[in-house]
């Protein structure tokens, strides 16, 4: 299976690993970025994150559609700065035809975006696959196999799944099973994150698709 050009990043839940996740693509692939809508500006945004380990041109980071300061859920970080966030402002960057592009969501997909709408409709809007991450241990089935039904059910394109953390056979083997979605890596923690060890890491963990 090969990896299509455009990627949407998505999590079952938040701090899952989405970020690390974009990056071992970004730098594998020499893909674009783009953050859509990022909250937490105090903390540093992850576009910045994807620019200080992987060294990408910044002619390949695109810039969000929105950017807001409190680290809360878009929906009400953007109230708090009188800001509604409108599904219609979101435009893919222009990206060369052959070249990657790795979209990063915030959160998991029921992530409300406005009183309306939630990240979930926003990946349909763009129609761009889906690559789930997941974490690797307990829990990890149930939030999984919600996110791979509202995906579906929503007729939206799954790319595979990327399990974050330590390896658990079990739960790898459930999550094929159950979530009839191929696993297509299995990320550990690294101990280095820079443009080498993310490339590296993609070397080893997607190594069985064709890019």
């Amino acid at each position: 299976m090969a990896l299509p050009t455009r990627i949407f990043v998505t999590g079952t839940s938040t701090d899952i690993g989405k970020t690390v996740v974009s990056g071992v693509l970004v730098a594998g692939l020499r893909a674009h970025y783009w953050k859509p809508v990022q909250t937490g500006l105090n903390e540093g945004t992850d576009t910045d994150w994807i620019r200080r380990h992987t060294a990408i041109p910044e002619s390949r980071i695109h810039r969000e559609t929105y950017s807001l300061q409190q680290p809360l859920s878009p929906h009400a970080a953007a109230v708090l700065e009188d800001v509604e966030i409108k599904l219609d402002a979101f435009a893919i960057p222009d990206v060369p035809v052959d070249d990657f592009l790795v979209v990063e969501g915030a959160g998991g997909i029921m992530v409300p975006l406005n009183r309306q709408h939630y990240m979930l409709d926003l990946i349909k809007s763009l129609d761009i696959p889906v690559l789930l991450v997941a974490d690797s241990q307990l829990g990890t089935i149930n939030h999984t196999l919600l996110s791979l039904l509202q995906l579906r059910r929503c007729g939206i394109a799954i790319i595979g799944v990327v399990m974050n953390g330590p390896k658990n056979q079990g739960n790898r083997e459930a999550l094929e099973f159950y979530g009839e979605a191929p696993i297509l890596a299995e990320i550990e923690q690294l101990a280095d994150l820079n443009p080498a060890s993310l490339e590296i890491c993609f070397q080893q963990c997607f190594k069985s698709q064709e890019v």
